[in-house]
């Protein structure tokens, strides 16, 4: 038990001295990242770093898996200079015992990750998405999913629109019972229009059967209402930023996620990618376990063989690969090539045996 926990101990040192080293590295990598991508806007120092720090744990979150392969490589690497592995295999303990303790690590890192890092991720990327398109322009968009149906908001220099859908076709591109409340700026609201359905084209909604009350002081809204059968309304928002807006399942947390998906079905769209996402998430722990397997494969033994540099670097590469396949399964999912469970357990279920069977061999021949 006394050598699981030093096991465990150095494989959690290398860890959080490696998530250390790569979030100092994100940080600077991603502040001239963002000092490039707004160098036409006035934005000062504070509002660029405010911006990368959260930008960064969304960052760290992706390259994650790559932390785990390296943290294993630096435990076993260090515990072969000094021959320790060869003292506890001369003690009797076999290799996959010595993995015992990174295992069990990785899988807590991994529930953490899910549990703590992705809501932490969910609400950094949706705070980034906002202030960044603020600081663009004038006017924000933004698209909220909610037990009451769908809802936007449009604005530029003359005012705000806030749209409320009871639902939609599928691609995002019609809406059905809208109602918009447009706000100019510094005064309110002033105007109200409800139509049976509403259409994005280039640049405008096209609303069909739509009534509009004015909303101005000392001004009855019912006796001065219009009917229209087509009314044109301006548009900021475009097809491809209310898909992106729905489209980003790492922007809700996994917390969340379930109604999230229960309010996407009510409201029309298609939630597969998000029950990808969501099962993805939950073989997280598992994938950075097959990681810590994969890793250990090619470095649990003594450096005197030579070719620790190649070992280690096909064991980055490997990881790299496998990662590769977990994604390409995802978007296969995602596509309805392929079940979704299949699309998110299959790949880390895949890498464990395929880790397994590597180190069984390199054991016992």
């Amino acid at each position: 038990m006394i050598l699981h926990y030093y096991f465990a101990r150095r494989f959690s040192v290398a860890f959080f001295c490696l998530t250390a080293v790569f979030y100092a590295l994100v940080i600077l990598v991603d502040l001239i990242e963002q000092t490039r991508k707004f160098s036409r806007f006035d934005i000062s120092l504070s509002d660029r770093l405010g911006l990368t720090f959260l930008n960064a744990p969304e960052t760290i979150n992706q390259i994650l898996p790559l932390m785990m392969i390296l943290a294993t490589v630096v435990l076993f690497i260090g515990l072969a200079r000094t021959s320790e592995l060869v003292v506890t295999r001369a003690a009797g303990r076999s290799a996959m015992r010595s993995l015992v303790s990174p295992i069990a690590v990785s899988l807590i890192i991994g529930g953490l990750a899910v549990a703590v890092l992705n809501p932490i991720v969910a609400a950094t990327s949706k705070r980034y998405a906002v202030l960044s398109e603020s600081y663009r322009s004038d006017g924000v968009s933004a698209l909220s999913i909610s037990g009451e149906g769908l809802w936007l908001r449009q604005g530029d220099t003359n005012g705000q629109t806030v749209i409320r859908a009871s639902r939609s076709n599928a691609d995002a591109s019609v809406l059905y019972d809208v109602t918009f409340i447009v706000y100019a700026p510094n005064v309110g609201p002033i105007r109200r229009i409800e139509a049976g359905s509403a259409a994005l084209g280039e640049g405008d909604w096209s609303l069909r059967d739509a009534k509009v009350w004015p909303l101005v002081a000392r001004l009855n809204p019912e006796a001065n209402a219009s009917v229209h059968d087509i009314l044109k309304i301006p548009s900021t928002l475009t097809l491809d930023s209310i898909r992106e807006s729905l489209g980003k399942p790492s922007s809700v947390s996994i917390w969340n996620l379930r109604n999230y998906i229960t309010q996407l079905e009510q409201a029309g769209f298609s939630s597969r990618r998000h029950k990808v996402w969501f099962q993805a998430e939950m073989a997280r722990p598992f994938f950075l376990m097959a990681m810590v397997l994969v890793a250990a494969a090619f470095t649990m033994r003594h450096t005197r063989f030579g070719g620790t540099g190649t070992a280690v670097l096909t064991a980055v590469l490997l990881g790299f690969t496998l990662y590769f396949i977990r994604s390409f399964a995802q978007i296969l999912g995602e596509n309805g090539q392929i079940p979704i469970l299949l699309a998110a357990w299959a790949p880390p279920a895949a890498a464990i045996f395929f880790a397994l069977g590597m180190l069984l061999h390199a054991e016992d021949g």
